[in-house]
């Protein structure tokens, strides 16, 4: 309760602001606005721009301070975060990128043009434009491509003491750093020593006696989502990455999983939608008429292969208008059973719990499920219908393609984001209307040929 409560005050708080800032803007007060934007932290005003109109967001932008935009475009959405840097000059976003983490820089660049990122790249000093080259040479969603350079290595051979003074003379710490590594001459990783235990081991105690020898680490090539899995499952904070010779190049945190998780999470629930889960809320309008049209394009063709079935039993249709009444129910409740099924195996194929040792069980479990639902449901709805039009023979009809619908429902709501995900499509994006669809003309063919059969 009193984290639901301090979420409202902040959402509160941000409305408040974007309110004082719009009005500043408004009013033509942009030194007020400049004063009110320098008492925000970057991760709100990166709220802020998301939440303005693009006229309004071009303007904020060139009243923040170039010292937090690099910070700024790490919290903002993609598609926000593109329209600002194709207006950035190559020096402006170089000077930017000062500071960031490797795997942030990167994944700024990977979304400009290629000229434009070589020109980045180009104003940047050597060490920094050869690790973020290097990480720019591995796939976005692989460790390498998210993992963070800036990794602190000791030898199993030196004491506590020694570690202790070149950490001092060091410095600091890289951000999230609950371990030092520890590498052999060839930078091969050996082990860790957790920050805990150096602190509290005496100083003459050799690194090789109390280190962690686990030299369990995160292949470089290893994709997003079993990293994500990965760290759930061993509550880390941060993972080394290691190459095929197994030497350390970098370390993943665990804020960059965090990102995983809600990227991950957004793109399931706007993918039902068929929209791009970085899309702008106030992208223009030609622009988010021309992203949405495509998904209503393939919906109408699915439509027009339901309407196609209904189609063929017209002269059903027009002999008996309680079966046009009623012929909207079977397809319906086979939807929703389906997509109840889909939600669940898509979040299972996402968290790694369903794979092929499993299916057949699943298979056969939603199945069971299915023809638990279509017998309750199928004498709920036959009652009903006996009751309200008072035909013994149209109450059958209905329960008996409630039923059968109910379990093609489970099941097809189990193979068709499985035969997705095999042949590379996204499960989230694809399994809702295929399965909606496949329903639909189901539960019309049964519930239609059978009351031609028997009643027409």
């Amino acid at each position: 309760m009193a984290e639901n409560y301090e979420a409202e005050q902040s959402n509160q708080q941000t409305h408040q602001m974007l309110q004082e800032v719009s009005d500043a803007l408004d009013n033509g007060m942009f030194l007020h606005a400049r004063h009110l934007l320098k008492d925000m932290e970057p991760e709100d005003i990166a709220h802020l721009l998301e939440a303005s109109p693009p006229k309004s967001r071009l303007v904020l932008w060139q009243l923040t301070n170039p010292d937090e935009q690099g910070k700024i475009l790490e919290e903002l959405s993609e598609d926000v975060k593109d329209g600002i840097m194709v207006r950035m000059h190559p020096s402006q976003l170089a000077a930017a990128t000062e500071g960031m983490d490797t795997d942030d820089v990167a994944y700024l660049l990977r979304s400009l043009p290629n000229q434009v990122s070589q020109n980045v790249l180009a104003q940047m000093d050597a060490q920094d434009r050869a690790r973020v080259e290097q990480a720019l040479s591995y796939p976005e969603d692989s460790a390498g491509g998210m993992m963070n350079t800036d990794v602190v290595t000791i030898h199993s051979d030196v004491t506590i003491d020694v570690v202790l003074r070149y950490l001092r003379m060091r410095g600091g710490l890289p951000k999230a750093t609950d371990a030092l590594y520890v590498v052999d001459e060839n930078s091969r990783l050996v082990g860790s020593l957790l920050i805990t235990t150096l602190l509290t081991t005496q100083p003459d105690t050799e690194v090789l006696v109390i280190m962690d020898n686990s030299d369990e680490a995160i292949p470089v090539e290893m994709d997003d989502g079993s990293i994500a899995s990965l760290f759930e499952r061993r509550n880390w904070i941060s993972a080394p990455v290691v190459d095929k010779q197994h030497q350390l190049v970098g370390r993943i945190t665990i804020d960059d999983v965090v990102d995983i998780i809600r990227e991950n999470a957004e793109h399931s629930m706007m993918s039902m939608a068929g929209l791009d889960d970085e899309e702008d809320t106030f992208a223009p309008v030609f622009k988010s008429a021309r992203n949405r049209s495509i998904w209503l394009g393939a919906n109408v063709l699915a439509a027009l292969a339901t309407a196609s079935v209904s189609n063929l039993f017209e002269c059903t249709l027009n002999q008996m208008t309680a079966i046009a009444v009623l012929m909207t129910i079977v397809p319906s409740m086979g939807g929703v059973a389906g997509n109840q099924t889909v939600a669940l195996v898509i979040r299972g194929l996402a968290v790694g719990h369903i794979g092929d040792s499993n299916t057949r069980w699943l298979l056969t479990k939603e199945a069971l499920v299915g023809v638990l639902n279509g017998i309750v449901w199928a004498c709920v709805i036959g009652g009903i219908v006996v009751l309200w039009k008072g035909n013994w023979m149209l109450g059958c009809i209905i329960a008996s393609a409630m039923m059968a619908n109910l379990i093609i429902a489970g099941i097809l709501g189990v193979t068709v984001p499985i035969m997705f995900k095999k042949i590379k499509i996204d499960p989230a994006l694809a399994s809702g209307m295929a399965l909606t669809s496949i329903t639909d003309m189901v539960g019309l063919s049964v519930f239609l040929g059978l009351a031609t059969l028997f009643l027409v």
